[in-house]
């Protein structure tokens, strides 16, 4: 037999709270990666946001104005993400850490709300810090399927007619 309201001195009507917790408990920086993939494709808007410190940063190198800062601006762009693309699902093929940096290959598709493919691969460095990514190098890009060959690449990098 359980418990009953007299022996835990619970009263009818009452209600009853958890102890207080010291803190957030700790998870290693690979499990809180894993915890944003699960709610990225569980299209939890507010799990997902839950992953990113209030003071997080996100650097994007290669497209430098596109990088910001806070927690506020990640539920903006991913609203409108799972809005875009209903059905988007994310994999990481690939991460590895060193302490709170993690190193992961991600690659995301779905289809768009218009009927075209959405398809983004590349690297994502997270910097985690307890439960929370605080920072973030991204270098995920659309992938193109009709880019050229290596040939064509050179040419344009090179500036070649």
């Amino acid at each position: 037999m359980g418990p009953t309201a007299e022996s835990t001195g619970a009263r009818e009507g009452a209600s009853r709270t958890a102890p207080p917790q010291a803190g957030p408990p700790t998870e290693g920086p690979l499990a809180v990666v894993d915890r944003l993939l699960k709610a990225t494709n569980g299209h939890n808007l507010d799990e997902l946001v839950e992953c990113f410190a209030e003071d997080y940063i996100n650097e994007t190198p290669v497209h430098p104005t596109r990088g910001f800062a806070g927690r506020e601006q990640v539920r903006r762009n991913w609203t409108r993400i799972f809005a875009a693309v209903p059905d988007l699902e994310a994999q990481i093929s690939a991460s590895t850490a060193d302490g709170g940096r993690v190193w992961s290959e991600l690659r995301m598709t779905g289809t768009r709300t218009d009927g075209t493919p959405h398809e983004m691969a590349g690297v994502i460095l997270f910097t985690v810090q307890g439960t929370w990514i605080t920072a973030a190098r991204f270098y995920l890009e659309p992938v193109d399927h009709h880019g050229g060959t290596a040939d064509d690449a050179v040419r344009v990098l090179t500036a070649e007619a």
